[in-house]
């Protein structure tokens, strides 16, 4: 077993549990509240960022991209036609751009500061950051996912998965990304069918119904959270 150092509202910690979920991993999840600093924590992750895997066999895994190519590593070739990574160079390459593009911009850009803003910031104290939630913050978050929704709907128009004929990390980035701000109803569906209608595939897999049964007390989920028919 492994154990998961996360937050249930960490696109970066969601997207390793959809990985491990798809791979039949079964994790231990410890919820790590990053912005407290823990010294323990700190220890397994000097960056003090969620998530960290923790293998007994291995040093402290940390980072959404290490533990995703670790497990690809580790456990891809027994996985055949499911493995999350291709098999070619070119192939391989286009999924790590994708797995970037949400991690990295789609983090900064969107979800970062949504889910700091209407989540995060409920639980941190004063000195951490915490407070009422920004509303130019959220306002030019909310327009940013426009355009990446433009971009996963032209992708999902122009391949079967989001890089390519099958489910990748590419998939799995975007769709928990997706997730953390679709609990909050800040993804404008209604503006691209073709984007709905991949993450309505991805949604229906097994893997995202542990996600799909969380909720934050206080924070309902928004109407098209659970609802695999959105």
């Amino acid at each position: 077993m492994f154990t998961l150092f996360h937050h249930p509202f960490c696109p970066h910690s969601r997207f390793i549990r959809l990985i491990a979920g798809e791979y039949g991993l079964e994790l231990k999840l410890i919820e790590e509240r990053s912005w407290e600093r823990r010294e323990a924590f700190l220890l397994l992750n000097a960056a003090g960022m969620t998530p960290v895997l923790v293998d007994d066999e291995q040093p402290p895994i940390p980072g959404a991209a290490i533990v995703a190519e670790y497990v690809d590593e580790a456990y891809g070739s027994e996985m055949g036609l499911k493995r999350l990574m291709p098999d070619t160079i070119g192939e391989r390459v286009e999924v790590r751009r994708l797995m970037a593009w949400f991690n990295e911009k789609f983090f900064e850009e969107v979800s970062h500061p949504l889910v700091t803003e209407r989540i995060y910031k409920r639980f941190m104290s004063e000195d951490n950051g915490g407070g009422p939630p920004s509303a130019d913050v959220m306002r030019a978050a909310k327009a940013n996912v426009r355009y990446h929704l433009a971009y996963i709907g032209w992708l999902a128009q122009t391949r079967n998965f989001l890089a390519g004929d099958r489910l990748s990390y590419a998939d799995l980035a975007a769709a928990a990304h997706l997730s953390a701000i679709d609990y909050l109803g800040d993804v404008p569906w209604s503006e691209d069918d073709a984007a709905k209608a991949w993450y309505a595939r991805v949604k229906s897999r097994p893997s995202f119904r542990p996600l799909l049964s969380e909720w934050l007390a206080g924070v309902p989920a928004s109407r098209t959270y659970v609802d695999l028919d959105f």
